[in-house]
């Protein structure tokens, strides 16, 4: 079938034609999202080395992995012999998460009320991110048990699938998946197939032979090196301008990947979701999420969608969009989105800033899911994310700023509002009105149309500003349990509550004045209303949506059916 589906796919366009498909399953999913080097460190054997990282000449010989629970502004004797500036050696500290970590945590994302994970890069690279491919069908060798043997057994292979062997770090992966699917978790990964890093096998033959490599169309490269000249003239396009980030070439219609670095993609694709290739891929993983999927063209989408849903029926694909996705999942065919503009944007102009009124909220809300239609149900309902300030960090820096920079985004992620080292940023948790704002969010984003989606470490109580300060190691050591169980109790209620999962949504009031925003989640026979008090008082609940019914959940023990505390929210059922 893989011969078929490739041949059909990478050579006759016309043939591999899809739409887009919603799998029912992710309704039901609440998501987590995992940065494996910072989860959880389940094997200190298999920690990085220097030899590991990136450029490690230009490390510091005394370099060192930095303890799980140290204090991320303290400075380790080799950073500071390194620089006198705090960043400039954070992308060389290392903490140990690996895979092992995740699996001993297992029992403990079930309990909070997880059914879905979705990795950062797991594949061999050498960043502490590891959106810097190595490979894309290798676990990286120090996320799993054997990393020196892993390295020796990579080094024999090629871009030929029939080469390609298991590595240790390679099947306790599969272990995990297997531990989670136990669980009732699915797993969905990283996929990042618009560039590599500079190590990456094909591009690093290319460094090397340079327009004699066999992989010298794989890449774009603007001109290669004349070995006539004493300069070195080689260039080549990468990501963004990062030239740690080597773009692969498009075909000459611009509309699909090159035939080769396609062909790769398709098979390392095949090889994690049906991993021995026996053609039922319950062994393999659930789905992807797909990196700056904007960045590659759609041609290449449809492809690939048409040959994964063959082998996969049920896969479930989530494109990185930042803006409104609704058109470019039809045109690509992606099943969802990380839901950016029609959840975490307005989410933060309204209830964590209240720079919105609640009737323009629930406008931005509507304007987005309704683009969607049935996929709304499986949008990726994130806050924050790898990219961007932790949700506490948001929510403590609601008044920092008298005045937007981009109003229509509420700042969400501007480059400088959202940085540690900002004049007027403030890097504490939140104060008392934060907790109970973030309370709020936390049950809305449980009661609202789509899948939730959080962030590692939220639910512990982690704050943290934008990239590198979000992707500090997992507060393990620093539990918030009332945070944790605002999390807990609210993922659980929607567990419960098929509405909350797959119901119709009707907005039934907005009041500008005092904030408030109520809406009813119904299937069949079953009717929930919710309603949130953004406001600075007391509101009255006075409407008729709430007779017959009662409080079933609130963030604030003073919820009644006819009064509801400042800053709070409460669900209503009978």
């Amino acid at each position: 079938m893989l011969k078929k589906a490739l041949t059909s796919c990478l050579f006759a366009a016309s043939l591999c034609t899809t739409t887009q498909a919603a799998p029912d399953w992710a309704k039901d999913i609440i998501w987590y999202q995992i940065f494996p080097e910072r989860f959880n460190n389940g094997d200190p054997s298999n920690d990085p080395t220097r030899a590991s990282l990136d450029d490690p000449r230009n490390v510091s010989p005394k370099w060192e992995i930095t303890p799980w629970d140290s204090e991320w502004f303290d400075r380790a004797d080799w950073e500071k012999e390194m620089s006198y500036h705090f960043p400039d050696t954070l992308q060389h500290r290392r903490y140990g998460g690996d895979l092992q970590g995740v699996i001993d945590k297992l029992d403990y994302l079930k309990e909070l009320g997880i059914t879905g994970i979705y990795f950062n890069p797991i594949f061999y690279a050498n960043s502490l991110h590891k959106y810097d491919g190595n490979s894309f069908h290798h676990i990286d060798p120090h996320f799993g048990p054997a990393p020196a043997g892993d390295l020796a057994l990579i080094a024999e292979e090629s871009s030929n699938p029939r080469s390609w062997q298991w590595t240790a770090a390679d099947k306790l992966f599969l272990k995990l998946l297997a531990e989670a699917k136990a669980r009732g978790i699915r797993v969905i990964i990283d996929g990042v197939w618009n560039h590599t890093g500079r190590d990456f096998f094909a591009f690093a033959d290319i460094r090397t032979t340079f327009q004699k490599s066999r992989y010298a169309r794989w890449y774009h490269i603007k001109e290669f090196d004349d070995p006539r000249t004493a300069r070195n003239e080689f260039d080549y396009h990468g990501w963004y301008g990062f030239k740690s980030l080597p773009e692969f070439a498009n075909d000459p219609s611009g509309n699909n990947l090159a035939p080769g670095p396609k062909r790769y993609i398709f098979n390392a694709t095949k090889r994690w979701m049906d991993p021995n290739n026996d053609g039922d891929p319950s062994d393999g993983i659930a789905g992807w999420r797909l990196d700056v999927a904007e960045e590659v063209p759609a041609g290449f989408w449809k492809e690939w969608h048409a040959y994964i849903r063959e082998i996969n029926p049920e896969v479930f694909t989530s494109a990185e969009i930042w803006g409104s996705a609704a058109n470019y999942l039809k045109d690509t065919h992606f099943a969802s989105a990380m839901n950016y503009r029609g959840f975490a944007i307005p989410v933060k102009g309204w209830l964590i800033d209240g720079k919105i009124t609640a009737s323009e909220f629930a406008a931005r809300l509507n304007q987005e899911r309704n683009s969607h239609g049935d996929s709304a149900y499986i949008l990726q309902n994130l806050v924050d994310s790898h990219d961007t300030q932790r949700v506490a960090s948001a929510i403590a820096n609601r008044d920092s700023f008298p005045q937007y920079k981009n109003a229509d985004w509420f700042d969400y992620d501007d480059g400088e509002r959202v940085h540690a080292r900002t004049q007027g940023y403030n890097n504490g948790p939140p104060d008392a009105d934060g907790r109970r704002i973030w309370k709020m969010l936390t049950l809305f984003q449980a009661t609202y149309v789509g899948a939730p989606m959080i962030y590692y470490g939220s639910e512990v109580g982690m704050w943290g500003a934008d990239d590198p300060e979000d992707r500090m190691p997992t507060w393990w050591h620093r539990f918030d349990p009332e945070i944790h169980n605002s999390y807990q109790s609210a993922f659980q209620l929607r567990h419960a509550q098929p509405a909350l999962r797959r119901g119709d949504f009707k907005v039934l009031e907005t009041r500008d004045g005092s904030q408030l925003f109520a809406f009813e989640r119904t299937l069949g026979d079953q009717r929930l209303v919710i309603v949130l008090n953004r406001g600075k008082g007391d509101v009255t609940l006075d409407g008729d949506y709430l007779d017959g019914l009662k409080v079933i959940h609130s963030t604030d023990p003073k919820a009644s059916t006819r009064r509801l505390p400042p800053l709070s929210a409460a669900v209503f059922g009978p």
